[in-house]
């Protein structure tokens, strides 16, 4: 996807799901230094913090260590199957999901290439990079979060094609 397409692509997604009305000016990285709210600065950069340790876990294939970022009653929705993907309830579950796929996808790797904010929200732009048939290979896609009390409460994944 070309650039401009995908910063579109990213900003109708941010506009879409994020809380609030419209997007909000001070979601994109560089535009919360000018938040003039204090609190609500805070709760972004705390937000971004969780998220960043969620998926250095997550690029480790921690499955404990990503426990530790999940509240108990937390929400994640594969993108498989197609068409809607399946939805995964609890703390207890959602670990064994992904311990389970770790298993299955020991070379996998997520890039975050662009991640906006949003008070507890936030949209993560990704690559899902492996290796299929003994070649390189790769999946776009982007995150929702919910971050509630330094640990995430959902995150709903949407992937391209």
């Amino acid at each position: 996807m070309r650039s401009a397409n995908r910063q579109a692509f990213v900003v109708v997604c941010a506009a879409l799901l994020l809380s609030g009305a419209g997007f909000p000016a001070r979601a994109h990285e560089g535009a919360m230094k000018n938040d003039p709210n204090p609190q609500m600065q805070a709760q972004e950069q705390a937000t971004r913090a969780t998220i960043d340790r969620f998926n250095e876990a997550f690029n480790r294939h921690d499955a404990d260590a990503l426990a530790a970022f999940l509240t108990d009653d937390t929400v994640f929705e594969d993108t498989s199957p197609a068409p809607d993907g399946r939805r995964i309830e609890g703390k207890p579950a959602v670990v064994e999901f992904w311990r389970v796929w770790f298993a299955e996808n020991t070379d996998a790797h997520f890039e975050a290439e662009e991640m906006f904010v949003s008070g507890n929200r936030a949209t993560v732009l990704w690559v899902y990079h492996k290796m299929r048939n003994g070649q390189p290979w790769h999946l776009r896609g982007v995150d929702i979060f919910t971050v509630r009390d330094g640990k995430v409460a959902a995150k709903l994944a949407y992937v391209k094609g």
